[in-house]
């Protein structure tokens, strides 16, 4: 039998998220798509799929015959809103997985640290761009030990809905934890840009990795594996160029303002993340990468609570 779940949030991310579940779990089944807007086409879609909705947020679900079956809740709203939901869980005892960067459980990239936390009630998947640029500062970190990792991720404005904007602040203070925390830098910092451009282009991430001196082509080998292996459930993530490098040393070291200076190996990785279109069109990569970040998660918990 399947495990029925939840999703609360029925914007971009909640409903692609929901349509990945119906078209291609073979674990979790649809329980409700939870909303607050009752004309949402999220709620609407749901609802011609036989998917139970509410537009009366997770209090309304609570109120639900369907709410009984569930075991895992998706949090699809914003930063603000997840707290009320969390605890919400947390009373009824189900687990709940954040794809909003509110940062109140322990971080997840199923590449880097999927066992490491499926027993916390209360999962958080960073952001999509923690999740398309963490495996990499963290393939470099298993070579040489990183310094300082910076990303700037692009998305198409289009693809923003209205938690994703109003999440800026919080996206970039848990993205750039995240690459400390799972990444494995020692600091880090991450940017986010909301590209206007018309036609929308695919989801772009640049790093920017500077490590302890190393061999470049280990460096390479484990990026080019790292890629492979998020290939398996994102195909359409991949590197947009070869990894670029350069050297620094005491005679040429590299300055950053206010973290001072650095030596070693600054390495560029260029990325992009076209996405599987089961929601908006392909452009949309870094929908893709959150929901099906959110959706292996929740199937290897599920597959971690059937062994057990």
């Amino acid at each position: 039998m399947k495990t029925r779940v939840a999703i609360v949030g029925s914007g971009n991310i909640g409903t692609d998220l929901m349509i990945k579940i119906l078209e291609t779990s073979d674990t979790l089944e649809m329980g409700a798509l939870v909303g607050i807007d009752p004309e949402s086409d999220g709620l609407a879609r749901a609802r011609k799929k036989g998917v139970a909705t509410t537009h009366e947020g997770l209090e309304g679900l609570t109120r639900m015959p369907e709410w009984a079956g569930i075991e895992i809740v998706f949090d699809a709203t914003s930063a603000g809103a997840h707290a009320a939901n969390a605890a919400i869980c947390l009373e009824h005892g189900r687990t709940i997985v954040d794809l909003t960067p509110a940062a109140i459980g322990p971080y997840v990239v199923p590449v880097v640290n999927m066992d490491e936390h499926l027993d916390a009630p209360n999962i958080n998947m960073v952001s999509c761009g923690g999740q398309a640029t963490i495996p990499i500062v963290h393939a470099v970190d298993r070579v040489a030990r990183v310094h300082y990792g910076e990303i700037v991720a692009s998305i198409s404005s289009r693809s923003a809905g209205p938690g994703t904007r109003a999440n800026i602040d919080e996206f970039t203070e848990t993205t750039s934890k995240g690459i400390e925390v799972v990444g494995g830098a020692e600091r880090g910092k991450a940017i986010i840009v909301l590209n206007p451009a018309e036609p929308p282009l695919l989801m772009r991430d640049t790093i920017y990795v500077l490590s302890e001196d190393g061999d470049t082509d280990a460096i390479v080998k484990s990026i080019e594996d790292m890629v492979a292996e998020v290939q398996a459930y994102v195909p359409g993530y991949r590197l947009k160029q070869e990894v670029q490098f350069e050297r620094f040393g005491s005679n040429n070291p590299l300055r950053i303002p206010g973290l001072g200076e650095y030596t070693g190996i600054k390495s560029s990785i260029f990325l992009e993340v076209e996405g599987a279109g089961h929601y908006l069109p392909t452009y949309a990569g870094n929908l893709d990468i959150m929901t099906s970040a959110a959706l292996k998660t929740a199937e290897r918990l599920v597959e971690r609570r059937a062994a057990a």
